[in-house]
């Protein structure tokens, strides 16, 4: 829910209030530039001080007002004209006419009304109310996707867009809710929903004596000019009037002629808090504040933009459902957890192939589960497992809301994953252990799907539409991914002495047929992943890249697998050889931004990016390299580049292990438990830990870990959970 309320409704609020972002981020500027221009007041200097001043020059002045950005004006009648002027508070001399400028003025109420009256005022109101909302539900959301509200400062990963927009609205959000709840605030006022302020005004009587010089009476030497909101000078025609002095206590009625204070007024709990709530608003009196909610402000367009391509990137990831039936009239409903969106398109498969056998049905994410869902005859859990063994984005909270919903419809559950991997559809089977524990009875078994294979999805199809009693055919057939031709520029071939070749492969963009000019690549930095077609395959298969867009190469590190597909058609290639590849982004592995030293563990071909990080720290960062090999002097990939590395400074220390070294055999993790105080230390200093490589090394490389910064008081999931151990594991 809070995502549907976060999203396009947002995108579309968001945008309309970029002219109120824009205008009272403008606007924050101003209280800077007013304390930068306005004098400064003395601090010995009293109320009654100035006002002798102001009055030997004019000795019709009526107000004197220290405004809201730091300015100091008289009003006063001198020839028949009314005229204000601005005052130097340790004088008392004239600095010319004060006036507010045009431009402000006009910024101003194109910021509260939008230029249209009392209508402008409601509809900035409205945008107050729903800039709260978005505030509210991002920081909910964000809280949600890092892992509650105690992870809201981790590190934000993902895509760039999701970083800025992570990031950014983290930043903004306290900025944007204040400036919120004070805008609500201050409209209710305006529209007359806030109660009038109480206060008595008891009746005083002026003593009626001669009045006395300004600068002697006592009530105006007590009080700082500093203090001052505003005094107000008696009519000098008639003899009973009185000055009235406010400030931030209240308002002062003082005799003229005796410098008494005649009566007080406080200042009611309700005009302070307007008072308070107009200087958090706008910043008066507080120019830091001022930038700050300025810069939150400022951030509103930026998120507006991020949001648009994250919401326009989810609505082209998910297939259109059509005749999406709502939860509570369906009596098929189908739950989807996905993280890459894929596990998306068999539902679309199945639902409309119920849809057409007759069902009533409705699909929706397994994180939105609720009772509507729950009290439908028919619950099909359609469930992919991320990582090791963890429930996807789509579904990370579906568990812990079934625990608390009632209803126990007839289920079936739907496993997707890759065999090879030794958590295999484990979350899958957490959900139907659940569902069975709770006591719903099964349609069909538990099935699981290996690598999004159509035909196993096709047979549960059939075993499911014996169960209901009809013929169901799912024909899912994938679509291809977009792909662009890349040109393989060169290679180099490791490792065939030792029976497990290993081929550096490099490609190039192809040149323009028409003027031969070089080909430009996507954007794509080291870690993220190439997914590259096979001929005869719409599977793609997937390799991190060891270079960056900058490199103006695209590298992959590939091993001949006996029986691969994409790996013998890879090794295979000649230079001047094209093949169809896509870039896939992958910012969850990548180095954390700053100084921090990083530790790369690597073996194999899972080296190639790891040598992409290092061939991009030209900043010179505390780089620390564990490499595993077969033999030095059959398969050290990159030998000669990270040579020159290590003399320019990029790499800071490099640890290979050789399993078939004649000199001595030995694997990555046995050099990190060698050198484990070494290690400790940067992991104490702030060290991130980048793994990649093949699952067998990066399980032997977390039991040599483990114990390297248990004395520290600090264990992997630890580390994992807040972004300082990062595995790129196949």
């Amino acid at each position: 829910m809070l995502r549907r309320l976060h999203g396009l409704p947002g995108i579309v609020l968001a945008l309309a209030l970029t002219v109120t972002a824009v205008t009272g981020a403008v606007l924050s500027v101003q209280p800077a530039l007013d304390r930068a221009a306005a004098p400064a007041i003395p601090a010995a200097t009293s109320v009654a001080d100035l006002a002798a001043q102001v009055a030997a020059r004019h000795p019709g002045v009526s107000v004197i007002r220290l405004r809201a950005d730091g300015s100091l004006t008289a009003a006063f009648d001198e020839d028949g004209a009314r005229g204000v002027e601005q005052i130097d508070p340790a004088t008392g001399a004239g600095l010319g006419p004060y006036a507010v400028s045009e431009t402000t003025r006009f910024i101003t109420n194109l910021h509260r009304s939008f230029l249209s009256g009392d209508a402008g005022r409601a509809a900035a109101a409205i945008g107050a109310l729903a800039m709260l909302g978005l505030s509210v539900s991002g920081v909910a959301l964000l809280a949600r996707r890092l892992g509650g509200a105690g992870a809201l400062l981790r590190p934000v990963r993902g895509t760039p867009a999701q970083r800025w927009h992570g990031e950014l609205g983290r930043l903004a959000a306290l900025g944007l809710l204040l400036s919120s709840l004070t805008g609500l605030w201050m409209s209710a006022g305006t529209f007359g929903l806030l109660p009038e302020a109480q206060g008595t005004s008891p009746a005083v009587t002026a003593s009626g004596g001669a009045p006395a010089p300004v600068g002697t009476l006592a009530t105006l030497k007590a009080v700082k000019l500093q203090d001052l909101r505003e005094l107000s000078f008696p009519d000098p025609a008639d003899p009973a009037d009185v000055f009235t002095l406010a400030t931030a206590e209240g308002e002062r009625v003082v005799d003229a002629a005796t410098g008494a204070t005649l009566a007080l007024k406080p200042a009611t709990a309700l005009e302070r808090v307007n008072d308070l709530v107009r200087m958090l608003h706008t910043g008066r009196r507080a120019w830091v504040l001022g930038l700050f909610l300025g810069l939150a402000s400022a951030a509103v367009p930026v998120l507006g933009g991020t949001g648009l391509v994250l919401w326009l990137r989810r609505r082209a990831a998910r297939p259109r459902i059509a005749a999406n039936v709502p939860a509570r009239s369906a009596d098929t409903v189908i739950l989807v957890g996905s993280e890459g969106n894929s596990t998306w398109g068999f539902a679309g498969t199945l639902h409309a192939a119920l849809t057409a056998a007759g069902h009533k049905v409705h699909t929706a994410a397994m994180n939105d589960v609720s009772s509507a869902h729950l009290a439908a005859p028919r619950l099909l859990v359609l469930a992919a497992t991320y990582g090791e063994g963890a429930a996807p984005q789509s579904a990370r909270h579906f568990l812990a809301r079934l625990a608390r919903l009632p209803g126990r419809p007839a289920v079936a559950v739907l496993g997707f994953g890759d065999r090879s991997f030794p958590h295999f559809c484990r979350f899958a089977r957490a959900v139907a252990d659940a569902l069975d524990a709770r006591g719903c009875p099964q349609i069909v078994p538990m099935k699981r799907v290996d690598r999004r294979s159509a035909q196993e999805f096709a047979q549960w199809g059939r075993d499911l539409g014996a169960a209901l009693g009809h013929d169901l055919v799912l024909a899912y057939m994938a679509e291809p991914p977009k792909t662009m031709p890349l040109v393989l520029a060169g290679r180099e071939l490791y490792g065939e002495a030792v029976g497990a070749p290993v081929a550096i492969l490099r490609f190039q963009a192809p040149s323009d047929p028409r003027t031969g000019a070089p080909g430009r690549l996507p954007a794509f930095e080291a870690g993220d992943l190439v997914g590259i077609l096979p001929p005869g395959d719409v599977m793609p298969r997937f390799y991190s890249l060891g270079s960056s867009a900058r490199d103006g190469i695209l590298e992959i590190c590939v091993r001949l697998r006996e029986g691969g597909l994409c790996s013998s058609f890879l090794h295979a290639l000649q230079p001047g050889a094209t093949i169809d590849a896509f870039i896939r982004e992958n910012p969850a592995f990548r180095p954390a931004k700053g100084r921090a030293p990083l530790i790369l563990i690597g073996a194999g071909a899972g080296i190639g990016p790891l040598a992409g990080f290092v061939r991009a720290n030209a900043a010179g960062r505390p780089v620390h390299l564990y490499w595993g090999g077969r033999s030095a002097a059959s398969d050290f990939l990159y030998e000669h580049e990270l040579a020159q590395h290590l003399a320019e400074r990029r790499l800071t220390t490099l640890r290979t292990a050789f399993s078939r070294d004649p000199d001595g055999s030995a694997y990555v993790q046995d050099r990190i438990a060698a050198d484990a105080p070494r290690l400790r230390e940067l992991v104490r200093q702030g060290a991130q830990i980048l793994v990649c490589g093949g699952r067998d090394m990066a399980e032997a490389v977390t039991r040599a870990l483990e114990p390297v910064v248990r004395p520290l008081g600090l264990d992997l999931p630890t580390l994992k959970s807040s972004g300082r151990y990062v595995e790129d594991v196949y």
